[in-house]
């Protein structure tokens, strides 16, 4: 990399590789991105290497070794996408056309994006003779989109001394919000736990013909799937929304009323903090009968449940099932990912909050949990790693990128990706001083 290419152009130029490269999970072909990110990586004197389970799903680990055995900082990525229907999106998805100042394609914002800034950040802070206190650590990991233990959790399993550190950070938050007059940007700090069950309706089987002498488990499922429908649990406040609210609206009601005072300041807060307060439910599967004309003696409703972090599966089972009432059904779990959090008087919440304070004067950072699931618990849980999902949104509205998330026209502004990289670059420099290391 000559030195007329400015990091700007440095971090265009991978992400439109990276997002040339056709990484839907499943398959993933992940390899294909963690080569791609070797030979970068490799040109810039960056150490690195490859771990796989199976030949075509690689991870690659890059590392710049500390040279006074301070606090390790793991900047952790993933280089799978979802899927993408080319007919829905005015661009090819695969293009990585930069048009207007934004970067096209799939995974540019989840999270190709980060992929790229995070190399970029290790590459360059190489370049210019870095020396940590402690290791600096880029992971782009395969298969964080569907979980089938090709990605961190196998790395953490099978090669725990990659990916060990004791501060992290991940995808997850780092919007702009404008609430009440003043500009905040919100890290995750938490997640919660995606635990999804399976209600096995029973009933009796018949020819379609004659309804009466059957006992339809699809109809009896559907009174169990609006009950679902109404499901309004009570509310609890969480440490981390007591905080949002204190830090955003000056005090913190009752957890009944907190839903309203967010409300009343910016609807937007309220949308940040409505699905923080309580587990939540979602019908999104049903399977019963394979033929028209057959009553279904059995009917499948799969549910997608998120419980707050540190909410067990028998305490939620209890709340489910008081709302859907006595019936024939069996509740399943299924699984049972994520629900971690981490402390933030850490250095690396004083590095995420003095970037904010000085990238955006007056700005403040802001904890909250986010309320899917990312990589960050497999490290939270393995190693007691600091875990942290922050990568800075400023030009691109977060109502828009929460659109174009898993969807049609995905794309990244390129003021958000040097944003992202100058952030990254900050929390490397400052989390591997000596004193922040020893704080």
């Amino acid at each position: 990399m000559t030195a007329t290419v400015s990091l700007r152009d440095e971090l265009v130029d991978l992400l439109q590789r990276l997002i040339r490269l056709d990484t839907v999970n499943p398959p993933g072909n992940e390899t294909a991105a963690a080569e791609l990110l070797r030979e970068y990586l490799g040109d810039n004197g960056v150490a690195c290497e490859l771990y796989a389970r199976v030949p075509e799903r690689a991870n690659l680990v890059a590392r710049i070794r500390g040279h006074a055995g301070g606090a390790r900082l793991l900047l952790l990525s993933h280089t799978d996408t979802v899927l993408a229907d080319a007919a829905e999106w005015q661009l090819d998805p695969w293009s990585g056309e930069l048009r207007d100042g934004e970067v096209w394609g799939r995974g540019a914002l989840d999270m190709k994006g980060q992929v790229a800034a995070s190399a970029v950040t290790i590459a360059s802070l190489a370049r210019e003779g870095f020396e940590p206190a402690g290791d600096l650590i880029f992971a782009a990991c395969a298969d964080e989109e569907v979980g089938a233990g090709f990605g961190l959790q196998w790395l953490c399993e099978e090669h725990p001394e990659t990916v060990e550190a004791e501060y992290s950070l991940n995808e997850g938050a780092g919007d702009r919000l404008e609430l009440g007059g003043r500009v905040f940007y919100v890290c995750g700090v938490a997640e919660k736990m995606s635990s999804p069950f399976r209600l096995r309706v029973h009933g009796r089987s018949g020819h379609a013909s004659m309804p009466a002498i059957a006992d339809n488990s699809l109809v009896k499922a559907a009174r169990l799937v609006q009950r679902l429908g109404a499901f309004a649990p009570e509310p609890r406040l969480e440490p981390e929304v007591v905080a949002f609210l204190e830090a955003v609206a000056g005090s913190v009601p009752d957890p009944s009323g907190a839903l309203e005072a967010a409300r009343a300041l910016d609807p937007l807060a309220a949308e940040v903090i409505e699905p923080l307060l309580a587990l939540t439910v979602s019908p999104t599967m049903i399977q019963a009968s394979h033929k028209r004309n057959v009553i279904p003696a059995v009917c499948d409703v799969t549910v997608d449940c998120r419980l707050l972090p540190g909410q067990t599966q028998a305490e939620a089972e209890r709340i489910v099932r008081a709302q859907l009432g006595e019936d024939d059904y069996e509740l399943e779990w299924l699984e049972a990912h994520g629900g971690t959090r981490s402390p933030l008087e850490t250095p690396l919440w004083e590095a995420v909050s003095s970037f904010v304070a000085d990238c955006e004067p007056g700005a403040t950072a802001v904890p909250v949990i986010v309320p899917g699931f990312t990589d960050s618990h497999w490290v939270r849980d393995r190693f007691g790693t600091v875990a942290y999902g922050f990568f800075p949104l400023r030009a691109m509205e977060p109502e828009t990128a929460a659109r174009l998330i898993h969807s049609a026209d995905e794309r990244v502004r390129v003021d958000d990706l040097e944003l992202g990289a100058r952030f990254l670059r900050h929390a490397a420099t400052s989390v591997g001083d000596p004193a922040a290391s020893n704080a």
